[in-house]
């Protein structure tokens, strides 16, 4: 097991921005499959155009990493997710936890899904329908 891996993922994630998209290179397989609740993509170029995409919709996304394992092929990453988007909430922060799931093939990572709860990372910040996410969720808890 190597497990430097999956730090070396860490590294370069949390250096990932607008300007050094160049570096998913470094960190993913060719035939990537990327997973997260609200999107799949597959490849290489899809995964670009998928951060390219996202970057350039953010003010500013930093993930710090609270804990991280990895197992034979398999790594697990659980981070806190801290963004600003214009749209959302005000410009102001958001932060969301999550976890991911990794597999390794060599050095590379081939499968990446991403698990987090998207009603606090998007939904709920959105005007109208955040207010009605936070009045379902205060009736389904009483």
């Amino acid at each position: 097991m190597d497990t430097n891996r999956t730090e070396a993922f860490i590294q370069v994630y949390q250096r990932l921005n607008k300007d050094n998209l160049y570096q998913l290179k470094d960190i993913y397989h060719g035939d990537i499959q990327f997973i997260d609740p609200l999107h799949t993509v597959h490849g290489m170029q899809q995964l670009e155009q998928y951060f390219s995409h996202l970057y350039a919709n953010v003010e500013s996304i930093e993930f710090t990493i609270e804990e991280c394992f990895e197992s034979n092929d398999r790594g697990f990453l659980y981070w806190t997710m801290t963004y600003r988007h214009t749209s959302l909430n005000g410009g102001k922060p958001i932060s969301v936890k999550g976890h991911s799931r990794l597999k390794f093939q060599q050095q590379l990572v081939i499968f990446h899904q991403d698990y987090l709860d998207t009603n606090a990372m998007l939904f709920e910040h959105i005007p109208v329908i955040g207010r009605l996410i936070k009045y379902l969720k205060r009736k389904a808890s009483q």
